[in-house]
């Protein structure tokens, strides 16, 4: 997600949104729940925007991640779990390292057009979180997982749309921390070989990804297992369902673990 970058570093109001990048909805705050998440932040070199994604800790200098995040060329990106809009001293710098096959747009459709949508961020200076952090799922934990399987949802973003004058609803974007509980969705094609399906239907009493939270957290609800990195959706108002990289196949699983 590109946002614009106010006079006061990190104080962040205004978004600039793309597709492609995402947060929870028909959630509440997280307050203490997860404080291994937080949210990752690259400027753009030569633009007054920034690009703003979620994320997990799975140690003190290990950041997990989505690939689309950010771009290893364009420098450092900066780190923060705190749970409220932060400032500079907030935040920690490091080095986003993307998965190598990484690949976006390298066939049409949506079972398709993204792979290996995974990134680690090593920081350049500790930053403990004295509770503990997240934890990666053994190789093939989601086949074994009966749909309909809770799945709790963490990140920072656009947290629904309100409508103030005639035409596009516009986003609310508070950069808290939130939280949501969802449930694996039946899913037997191509896609579910890479990525879990996650309703985003408030109706059936389930939270869903928009944006802002890319590379955010799908948690094993009940543990701190990380099943999947939140990816794509596949419209505009974050409604229906979302898509998440898996992070239990074994080349996903050989890439973090090489960091």
């Amino acid at each position: 997600m590109k946002l614009k970058a106010l006079a006061f570093a990190f104080a962040l109001a205004f978004v600039a949104a793309s597709s492609r990048v995402m947060t929870v909805t028909n959630g509440t705050p997280d307050s203490t729940r997860h404080p291994y998440v937080g949210t990752v932040i690259q400027f753009i070199p030569g633009t007054d925007l920034a690009s703003i994604c979620s994320g997990s800790a799975l140690s003190s200098t290990r950041f997990l991640t989505a690939a689309h995040c950010a771009d290893p060329a364009a420098g450092v990106v900066f780190v923060s779990y705190k749970n409220a809009p932060a400032t500079l001293a907030d935040f920690t710098p490091g080095v986003f390292v993307p998965d190598p096959d990484w690949c976006i747009g390298c066939a049409n459709g949506t079972q398709h057009f993204d792979t290996h949508d995974v990134a680690i961020v090593t920081l350049l200076a500790p930053a403990p979180i004295a509770t503990g952090y997240a934890q990666l799922p053994a190789a093939g934990l989601v086949d074994r997982l009966a749909m309909k399987t809770s799945v709790d949802i963490v990140g920072y973003g656009v947290n629904g749309f309100i409508h103030i004058a005639p035409g596009k609803p516009e986003q609310v974007f508070l950069f808290t921390r939130y939280f949501a509980p969802s449930q694996l969705v039946q899913s037997n094609n191509l896609a579910s070989d890479e990525f879990i399906k996650l309703t985003a239907n408030p109706s059936q009493g389930t939270g869903g990804v928009c944006f802002g939270d890319s590379g955010g957290p799908d948690i094993l609800s009940g543990t701190r297992t990380v099943l999947a990195v939140n990816s794509y959706v596949t419209n505009g108002n974050c409604a229906g369902v979302t898509y998440s990289q898996r992070v239990d196949l074994p080349d996903i699983l050989a890439f973090i673990n090489s960091i």
